[in-house]
């Protein structure tokens, strides 16, 4: 373990981590009046602003573990290097802090959208830095510890809306802590990796937390101990059929690779969406604690949230609008969702979502509902695309090299067309040319 991970570990004491501060940087708050929403008052606001941040930068959330404190995860946000990278690369951080021992993350209120809970009081905040401090809106990220990474999943799920992207260390799925917890205490069946629900009653579960929403849905990073004693590593594997539902991916991940960090051994899953962009992104601690060795790193949760690269549109947001502007009709679905158990490497149902990456079918998508669209009839249980007239037809599709021929093929014509034509020649535009291309891409396709 290196001098700087030494400095800032964290002792687990009857599931509630605590670490001790030591900054030259400083954290403001708390800052009254951040918000005049009916939210609750045991929540308060406390911001850290590098000494140079950007013009119109980014915002970073970071929820502190049980008993913890936004000053005690400042520390541990120093600790992982994400203060340092907030100085580097200039975005804002936001520490919320609740005076109860555990966020409230099992409530019906703080798991609906702008239901009035503790979801709903980190939302203002984030409003607060748009409005006083010149944020961009269109790059909002999540990151916590134990029930701060509870309240991380939580925040992208019932604000998929305001956050772009998320990292969380030893959480659980969004919606898990509900069972047997509805006032924001301790979840027993949960934290005990009781709970399990398929895929696709996850994916209800969190579509239902923001009903009628088929916008963009976050990517995420999931880091958990396989010997955490506090919170089960099952919910991991809980959680991986969570997100693979909701961000429309298959079960089997696109890579699966040993990794060492900080000299210790953990196996990392990714799963790549349609233009292979990683937006699911789960790493297991073999025998880690709860406190994993890599708590808040910011070597990879900063490249992951995007927080090192420039713009003013998250690279993930980015990444699926070109890729549906290149004609992939699944690249703001993420894919079409598994509807298996995340270990079963089955073929996917070839759920046909909306041009929006949301199923058609919301919260009530399983339930053998026949859903059809612009794209075509769907399936029982199932969705069709009601975006771009490309639903995946019945008993099949086009594979996902198809697709990929089909996005090079438009990004080489769409180059093709902005090129200067030379004096004497004439760009040809054969519709023939361009139909024979575009067949070799296979049937189901958005039209260009």
């Amino acid at each position: 373990m290196t001098a700087r991970r030494v400095a800032t570990t964290l002792a687990v004491a009857a599931g509630v981590l605590v670490a001790a501060p030591a900054s030259t940087a400083s954290l403001s708050g708390p800052i009254p009046g951040y918000t005049s929403a009916n939210v609750p008052g045991t929540v308060s606001m406390y911001e850290y602003v590098p000494a140079n941040p950007t013009a119109n930068p980014p915002v970073l959330v970071v929820a502190h573990y049980c008993g913890g404190s936004a000053a005690a995860m400042f520390g541990v946000s120093e600790g992982g290097g994400l203060v340092a990278a907030a100085d580097r690369y200039g975005f804002l951080m936001v520490f919320p802090q609740t005076s109860n021992n555990c966020w409230d993350v099992g409530s019906t209120r703080s798991l609906t959208h702008d239901g009035g809970g503790d979801t709903q009081a980190i939302a203002e905040m984030v409003k607060y830095e748009t409005s006083h401090r010149g944020a961009n809106a269109n790059r909002v990220y999540a990151t916590g510890q134990s029930s701060g990474a509870m309240m991380t999943e939580a925040l992208l799920a019932v604000y998929p809306d305001v956050f772009k992207a998320g990292a969380e260390f030893s959480g659980v799925p969004a919606g898990c802590w509900a069972v047997n917890d509805p006032g924001g205490g301790w979840s027993v069946p949960c934290a005990s990796g009781n709970v399990s629900y398929s895929p696709q009653q996850w994916g209800d579960l969190v579509r239902a937390m923001y009903p009628g929403y088929s916008g963009y849905r976050p990517r995420i990073q999931l880091w958990h101990g396989t010997g955490d004693t506090t919170i089960s590593y099952n919910d991991q594997l809980e959680a991986i059929k969570e997100w693979t539902n909701v961000l429309g991916l298959g079960s089997t991940p696109t890579s699966t690779a040993p990794s060492t960090i900080d000299n210790h051994a953990w196996t990392r899953q990714t799963w790549q969406d349609a233009c292979g962009f990683t937006v699911l992104d789960a790493l297991s601690e073999q025998n880690g604690p709860h406190n994993t060795d890599a708590s808040e790193d910011a070597a990879y949760v900063v490249p992951f949230l995007g927080l090192d690269k420039a713009g003013p549109v998250d690279p993930g947001a980015a990444e699926a609008e070109a890729c549906r502007d290149a004609g992939s009709s699944d690249a703001g679905s993420r894919g079409a969702p598994d509807t298996g158990s995340a270990t079963d490497a089955s073929p996917d149902t070839g759920e046909g979502r909306d041009a929006n990456g949301s199923t058609s079918g919301g919260a009530g998508a399983g339930n053998g509902a026949t859903a059809g669209g612009d794209g075509g009839a769907g399936e029982a249980g199932q969705s069709s695309n009601a975006g771009c007239g490309c639903g995946v037809p019945q008993g099949g599709g086009p594979t996902r090299a198809d697709w990929l021929l089909a996005a090079s093929l438009s990004i080489v014509r769409w180059r093709l067309r902005r090129r200067p034509t030379r004096p004497g020649r004439r760009r040809s535009t054969s519709p023939s040319r361009r139909a024979r291309a575009s067949d070799r891409a296979g049937q189901g396709r958005c039209t260009l």
